[in-house]
């Protein structure tokens, strides 16, 4: 669902900067700014990091991007088709053996519970050429969901959407993609073909589903009501996702609380929840005061190559001081 709106995200950008001459030199920057954020939370923070994955594939979709609608649709079938065909013909060798994954489970259970941030640190990135092979494997659905996100833009099923089609989609993708699952893990599939690609297109069908249920709630009268306390969240999502990066680092890792492998599902599951739960508050105040989030600031700003605005108008100690602002100050703030 992530990659989805990935893909959606970057045609919203490519569309908005549809009269700046230099629009593909922007969503470039983009990009690239976003592959070093995410290399430096790859190798200080967390060797989980999704956002270096996204900037790559990204790179490689965005002259797409320029491309009509069939050039889109046929991009996300033959990677999502590509990316299925994975399950079936898997390259031999992609992944490491499982001794050598139980070697680093039981290394990690010692240095992520007790090592300092120099230790802890090292640790992972060693671990690094263990996950590569987890990403070169999903690569395909990346930009596969690259391409339908974009697809979904221009098609106008967000900007314009119909509830009856939302609903009925929603209740085929979540209907059809539980289904496959279910088959899958009570082993009903007998088919050699269809049983390894059975959970990855029911996960992609669900996402589907998902994201199809949330736009058609949003359109609901109630919608604003049942959604609006995501509202700031989903717009700080980029400083919120590096947030509990390191708040859960703290928390597990040696130079922190130290408490890696030391929790139940049920205690981990509370301290997710609270997190959460702090992060709804805190990015509600901040963006009453703000424009973007910490992160969205930075990025924006280094994309354009010039400091943008931050604070909100009428939120800030320039009003207390009584300033007067222009005409075109006050339309450029707006």
């Amino acid at each position: 669902l992530f990659s989805l709106l990935f893909g959606l995200g970057l045609a919203i950008q490519f569309e908005h900067l549809s009269t700046n001459p230099h629009r593909a030199l922007l969503l470039f920057r983009r990009l690239i700014v976003l592959l070093a954020l995410g290399f430096i939370h790859l190798c200080l923070i967390w060797n989980g990091d999704i956002l270096t994955e996204y900037a790559i594939a990204g790179l490689i979709f965005l002259p797409f991007l320029f491309g009509p609608r069939w050039l889109l649709a046929s991009g996300a079938a033959t990677f999502l088709g590509l990316y299925l065909a994975l399950q079936v013909w898997s390259p031999p060798g992609l992944f490491p053996s499982f001794a050598a994954i139980q070697r680093d489970v039981q290394e990690a259970n010692l240095v992520y519970a007790s090592g300092n941030f120099w230790e802890v640190m090292t640790f992972r990135l060693r671990e690094i050429p263990l996950i590569v092979p987890l990403h070169i494997y999903v690569f395909p659905r990346t930009i596969g969901l690259f391409f339908l996100g974009a697809l979904i833009w221009r098609s106008d099923v967000v900007r314009k959407p119909d509830r009856a089609f939302l609903f009925s989609t929603a209740v085929a993708c979540v209907g059809l993609g539980a289904a496959l699952i279910f088959l899958k893990v009570n082993g009903v599939l007998a088919s050699r073909s269809l049983d390894p690609v059975a959970t990855p297109a029911g996960t992609i069908l669900l996402a589907l589903g998902y994201g199809a249920t949330i736009v058609a709630i949003a359109e609901l009268t109630s919608g604003k009501t049942l959604l609006g306390w995501a509202v700031p969240l989903g717009r700080m999502a980029f400083t919120n996702y590096l947030a509990q990066s390191a708040i859960f680092g703290w928390i597990f890792y040696g130079y922190g609380l130290g408490q890696f492998g030391r929790l139940g599902a049920a205690e981990a599951l509370a301290i997710g929840i609270a997190v959460y739960v702090g992060q709804v508050f805190f990015s509600a105040w901040w963006l009453r005061h703000f424009r973007y989030g910490p992160v969205e600031w930075l990025w924006r700003t280094l994309m354009y190559g010039a400091q943008q605005p931050m604070a909100l108008k009428g939120s800030t100690s320039a009003v207390r001081r009584g300033c007067k602002v222009s005409g075109s100050r006050r339309r450029y703030l707006g």
